[in-house]
């Protein structure tokens, strides 16, 4: 799969060749993380960092918001190394400072190693400093102490010339089970495509920033299709997971879909077919995922009501529970609580929703049972959505976009039994099982 790279020098997003030679300054890298989240995982490399020439950190934590990413840039230490783990940094990728005695202290699966090359010389402190060893012994010695490999062909960064596809199967044969990502010249879907089959990825700038690649056909590249007509089945999804629907997806519909950020799909009996552009019912797209077989998609987007279902329903199998609806069903709350109601209290008296989540905090660390743990830990959900309201809600207040989600997932079972609704109603139907994730995830 594709990783789009964002690197920063003086808080702009640039492109370099042979990490030398300015080539183009993008601006505010906000933007751009926007627009390349739709492929997943970012990567985003501190060059001034690198370099010892300053800190781009305030605009990385700002990109951490944005989308899941890969970090790296002057980490040469275990303590700067977790600090960006601890900030929401989904992996971070150590140059200079790999090697065992650092890598032995950070958790494997969250720690990637950068090989960069000259000629298939490792390179290091910002490709400045040749150290003498291959890229095949450096990966041998380390594949131990990480979970992935940046392997970067300095000689041919930058410059749309294609990568080294020859060297790729080797590379992640002597990776063992640490995964693979190649770097440095990949221009062409035909590279992402082969890259993808060789078992690796494919990390690009300079052919995105440049308009050579276009970013919906780097994410469909690795597809195919047994089918006569060569459409992709695609599962549209909410960001909580539940499916909303099945649709189909070709080349042109994806590629407008990334363009627009709509959830766009193959109608079979229309073409392409912009969702919602008649009903209403609009989706804008958070991210595009290819399955393990790389012939099906998944769309993860952000439904408008009244739902994905022609009969007006959130999913095609009926009415949805759990997590998605509760943020619903709070969000009407919100927009029709009447003055002088509990919910309008607490949405208006910032003091007083801080002492109820205090207390409601307090109740779930006094839990016994897991079913009074489930309870308390409802209940602070509840309250806690109050204090950042998600973005159906369309309030002010909300804080979302101005914080990191490091978290991966809270899970909370038990077997509740029943008992009266919390004021104004209360949580509907609560679940067995209450998960909170990241919003991008």
């Amino acid at each position: 799969m594709i990783i789009p790279s964002i690197d920063l020098m003086g808080g702009h997003a640039v492109q370099l060749v042979g990490g030398q030679e300015l080539a183009i300054d993008a601006g505010d890298p906000r933007p751009v993380a926007e627009r390349f989240r739709l492929a997943g995982e970012l990567a985003v490399i501190d060059l001034d960092a690198a370099l010892g020439k300053g800190s781009n950190g305030e605009t990385v934590r700002d990109l951490l918001r944005v989308a899941p990413c890969r970090v790296g840039g002057g980490i040469r230490s275990v303590d700067a190394a977790l600090e960006w783990l601890d900030a929401g940094a989904r992996t971070v990728i150590l140059g200079t400072a790999a090697v065992p005695e650092v890598l032995g202290e950070l958790p494997r699966e969250r720690v990637h190693a950068a090989v960069d090359a000259i000629d298939d010389e490792v390179v290091v402190e910002g490709w400045t400093t040749r150290t003498g060893a291959s890229v095949l012994e450096r990966i041998h010695a380390l594949r131990d102490y990480v979970g992935g490999f940046l392997v970067t062909f300095v000689e041919r960064e930058g410059r749309l010339g294609g990568t080294r596809l020859d060297r790729v199967a080797e590379l992640v044969e002597a990776a063992g089970d640490a995964r693979i990502t190649i770097a440095g010249g990949v221009t062409t879907p035909e590279e992402i495509a082969e890259i993808d089959r060789l078992g690796a990825d494919a990390q690009v700038g300079m052919a995105l920033y440049s308009g050579q690649l276009d970013l919906g056909d780097a994410i469909a590249a690795p597809l195919r299709s047994d089918r006569a007509d060569g459409l992709w089945a695609t599962v549209v999804c909410d960001p909580h997971g539940v499916a909303l629907g099945l649709a189909w997806s070709d080349a042109e519909s994806l590629r407008e879909a990334v363009r627009t950020r709509r959830g766009v799909y193959h109608s079979r009996r229309r073409g392409l077919w912009v969702k919602g552009e008649s009903s209403g019912a609009i989706q804008a797209l958070r991210r595009v995922d290819l399955d393990c077989d790389r012939d099906a998609l998944r769309f993860v987007v952000e439904q408008r009501s009244p739902g994905f279902c022609h009969q007006d329903t959130w999913t095609c199998w009926g009415a949805d529970t759990g997590l998605g609806a509760l943020a619903r069903t709070l969000a009407s709350r919100l927009a029709s609580a009447p003055p002088g109601s509990y919910t309008r209290r607490l949405l208006d008296d910032p003091d007083l929703l801080r002492a109820k989540l205090v207390e409601e905090a307090a109740e779930l660390a006094a839990a016994e049972t897991p079913e009074e743990v489930t309870w308390e830990a409802a209940d602070v959900v509840y309250f806690a959505w109050w204090r950042w309201p998600g973005p159906e809600s369309g309030s002010s207040r909300s804080r979302r976009s101005s914080r990191p989600a490091p978290v991966e997932s809270v899970v909370v079972g038990g077997t509740p039994s029943p008992r009266p609704s919390p004021p104004d109603g209360g949580l509907p139907s609560p679940g067995l099982t209450v998960r909170c994730a990241p919003w991008w995830s």
